[in-house]
């Protein structure tokens, strides 16, 4: 009977355990639904992945997993969720693109960024037609 008792306060010590860490991750805002929220945002972040990069245009994925950004000087940019952070990149001539309706599905050519596919609705056309006109890699931009 004393071995019963032992094992439920095993137990009991580790359910409490997990509550407390399930409390503490959520305390701490761990494990949250990353979503791009607005324009605003999206510039926010297009911003600390590249200092000085202000978009005089931008398409947000139906869903905020992503957006392209465009700046004055004609540079593209993806930005992207990747893990708990968000990242971006500059997009060039081994920029690979694929239209199908409202989604456009992109890839830099960088194995490690992988490839996405954002919800951008009827803007997804406009930006495909952009997506043809990039610099070259390491050309600079105008």
């Amino acid at each position: 009977m004393e071995g019963v008792w032992i094992d439920l306060a095993k137990f009991g010590v580790s359910l409490i355990a997990i509550l407390g860490l399930a409390w503490l991750a959520r305390w701490m805002d761990l494990g949250g639904d990353l979503r791009i929220r607005d324009a605003a945002h999206a510039r926010f972040l297009a911003n600390e992945a590249i200092e000085g990069f202000e978009p005089v245009d931008l398409a947000l994925d139906k869903a905020g997993i992503g957006a392209l950004l465009r700046d004055a000087a004609g540079r593209q940019m993806l930005l992207r969720r990747h893990g708990a952070a968000w990242v971006a990149r500059l997009l060039d001539e081994r920029t690979e693109a694929r239209l199908d309706r409202d989604f456009l599905t992109i890839g830099t050519g960088e194995r490690s960024f992988g490839t996405i596919t954002l919800h951008l609705g009827e803007a997804a056309g406009v930006w495909a037609a952009g997506l043809r006109r990039l610099p070259q890699m390491g050309a600079k931009h105008a």
